[in-house]
């Protein structure tokens, strides 16, 4: 077990999983990693990965092996919902690795054989799951084969069987990690840019040209001359069918009852704190009398002025006034307070700490080893070397801790903070005994303890009741149909929220969060029906009716049809616009005379470039057909985004401001850009389904 103990105090966090997958034995055939398992209902499934169905049974198996590898590193059995969140996402990762991208690695003729594997075990070939581990470290904080034989020896004893979890997570982060090395290298190495393509780049960037344009906008008002027919609304939707993919959703209207205090609620907390202020003003054993009696627990931090305003700037103003005894009662968004002055002091920012970590049998050596440092027969540094249990190598000396503030703190040392520099002495913390000294400190400033008696006003039971009975009111009236729902809305003076295309698993329903539930019987319904109650965080009564349905694949042609005709009409527009444009300007040869014409201004702009941020504001459709019009001649009618353009170019420059180095910065961002989609790519071309929001 002391290995395990080794790994948590050196990493203490949890891994962050980027290129994971389910674990491995020592040297593991890949072969062995497919699932034999299916499920034989999609409605089981946790999604499918090219063809092959993840059921819920398979996906929770390899989310209890990550969950293991997480309590292996971190040491603690309690997982917050972050941390569960970030281990299924581990999980899955492991199988789009398994099943996606190792699979399209091979077939492009990658491959990571057992004699890699070993030169990345052994630090040969540079893989950062072991090079980087500090469980394999030596003294020097230099990776360690020696240290990953003497892991490897401890596992076939571990009863627990959880470091066998560990080896075989690594090893299988190895290997894949070397698959994506390899793949993305195709990339990477073959995309290169040829002299005659830089020099193109770097023109287009460094050619600018000059202006003298009028433009005539569009106008807010509809032309009711222009028609758009259906024949052409399907045209342009068959045409452009890729741009209507979506994921399955949900259209949905609902009504939400936020419990909040009444004024007997409020009124009670208020008479609450009143109730106990005598005792808090007298208290000796303030962090028990809080604990029994107050929202706030005592805190034994220091404050200086101005912190206290983020509780309330009353509490600031009465701790920093100098002012005795205890505050009035301060009320502050249906809260109340009051503070007392515990301490006050000269207290520091930071200090500069060093320790030497005693652990086992050695911790009894405190004493003598304080003896030996203040008859200096021995350095802080070569103790420490000798003794501490702290192995950090990144610090100046052996034994330094570094600075030290009350936000980053060692639980148990908040006392360095008002200890005299040079002094030792012995702090008793979880991870043993410790010598300490502080050897360096800021400017010390005036700051105070103070204790906070904070009572919030609680809806109270009769007050949770009432707006049940109104939110219940709502479901009984609409009876589960949507147009009883609307009545009852409208009848009682309520606002119903719309909500359009709701996601799968959705987890926010406006301001409020933690609403999944929500999204859950939205999925589970049909349009027209009307949920009964949804209770969300014990806080919100939700009454939801389910107003249309969005399946996965493309929209269907009467949802996006309206989008489809405005774009066909602006088209329209523009067309007409330039064509009574052109009319008007028949003839005429001069951009004033055109202007006058227009009943418009004759604008000008200097230094555009195709490609460049100075082109903003713009028209990008203008602009374009600018950058290649001839010189001194009169163009357009143009039909832009928002109006249409007549245009006259009056002058080219060539700059030096875009260089050869920006043109390969530029390339070497688009290709990481390039990488970085490899899986999302694949993940689209295999139709990859994702239902775990249906799950968790």
């Amino acid at each position: 077990m002391a290995v395990l103990e080794t790994i948590r105090v050196k990493l203490g966090i949890l891994i962050t999983v980027l290129i994971a997958v389910a674990l491995l034995s020592f040297i593991i055939d890949p072969t062995t990693l497919q699932s034999v398992s299916s499920s034989m209902s999609s409605k089981y499934d946790v999604g499918e990965i090219d063809g092959k169905s993840i059921s819920y049974n398979d996906f929770q198996a390899d989310v209890e092996k990550f969950t293991a590898i997480n309590e292996i590193v971190s040491g603690s059995t309690v997982h917050n919902e972050q941390q569960q969140i970030a281990v299924r996402n581990a999980a899955w990762q492991s199988l789009l690795d398994k099943y996606l991208f190792v699979k399209n690695a091979q077939a492009a003729g990658i491959n990571v054989g057992d004699e890699e594997m070993v030169k990345l075990l052994s630090g040969e070939v540079d893989s950062p799951v072991f090079t980087q581990n500090p469980a394999f470290f030596d003294e020097n904080g230099l990776f360690s084969k020696a240290r990953v034989l003497e892991f490897v020896s401890y596992i076939e004893s571990d009863q627990t069987g959880k470091l066998k979890i560990y080896w075989d997570y690594l090893q299988e982060s190895a290997r894949n990690q070397q698959y994506y090395n390899k793949y993305m290298a195709l990339f990477t190495q073959s995309n290169v840019i040829n002299p005659l393509m830089l020099t193109e780049k770097i023109a287009e960037n460094n050619n600018t040209f000059d202006l003298e344009f009028v433009m005539v906008p569009f106008g807010y008002a509809k032309d009711t001359t222009i028609v758009v027919s259906d024949k052409e609304i399907k045209e342009y939707y068959n045409a452009h069918k890729k741009f209507y993919k979506q994921k399955a959703s949900r259209d949905i209207e609902y009504v939400v009852f936020e419990v909040v205090p009444s004024a007997e609620d409020i009124a009670a907390a208020n008479q609450s704190l009143i109730d106990v202020y005598d005792e808090f003003a007298t208290a000796e054993n303030m962090k028990s009398f809080l604990m029994a009696n107050s929202d706030r627990q005592y805190d034994d931090r220091w404050y200086k002025a101005g912190e206290l305003r983020s509780v309330a700037s009353e509490i600031n103003d009465f701790a920093f006034s100098g002012a005795k005894g205890t505050s009035e009662v301060i009320s502050k968004d249906n809260v109340f307070y009051a503070a007392r002055v515990m301490e006050t002091a000269m207290v520091p920012d930071s200090v500069y700490v060093r320790h030497i970590l005693l652990q086992g049998a050695d911790a009894a050596k405190a004493d003598s080893l304080i003896s030996v440092l203040k008859g200096k027969k021995a350095t802080f540094a070569s103790v420490a070397s000798e003794y501490s249990a702290d192995n950090n190598k990144n610090v100046p000396e052996r034994g330094d801790i570094g600075w030290m503030t009350q936000t980053y703190m060692i639980p148990g040392f908040e006392s360095v903070l008002t200890a005299k520099t040079g002094e030792l002495f012995v702090l008793n913390t979880q991870y043993g005994k410790h010598i300490v000294e502080v050897t360096k400190r800021t400017a010390p400033v005036e700051k105070k303890k103070v204790a906070i008696l904070e009572k919030g006003a609680v809806a109270s039971r009769e007050t949770i009741n009432t707006y049940y009975s109104q939110a219940n009111d709502l479901a009984i009236k609409s009876a589960g149909k949507y147009e009883n729902f609307r009545n009852a809305v409208q009848e009682g003076g309520l606002y119903a929220h719309p909500v359009k295309k709701m996601l799968e698993g959705a987890d926010r329903l406006g301001s409020i969060e933690n609403a999944k539930e929500v999204s859950r019987w939205a999925f589970e319904n049909k349009v027209g029906k009307v949920s009964n109650i949804i209770t969300l965080n014990n806080n919100y009564f939700v009454i939801a009716a389910v107003t249309g349905i969005h399946k996965e694949g493309y929209a269907d042609i009467k949802e996006v049809s309206s989008s489809i005709s405005n774009i066909l009409y602006s088209e329209k527009a523009g067309q007409k616009k330039a064509a009574e444009v052109a009319e008007k300007i028949n003839g005429l040869s001069d951009m004033n005379a055109i202007a006058e014409a227009l009943s418009t201004t004759v604008s000008t702009k200097e230094g555009v470039a195709f490609s460049s941020m100075t082109s903003q504001g713009l028209d990008p459709k203008f602009i374009g057909s600018a950058s290649v019009a001839q010189d001194g001649v009169i163009c357009g009618p143009v039909a832009g985004n928002i109006g249409v353009y007549v245009y006259k170019v009056t002058g080219r420059d060539t700059g030096a401001f875009y260089t050869e180095d920006d043109a390969k910065a530029r390339e070497s961002q688009m290709t990481q850009y390039t990488t970085q989609m490899i899986l999302p790519v694949m993940m689209d071309d295999a139709e990859v389904v994702d239902n775990r929001a249906r799950f968790f």
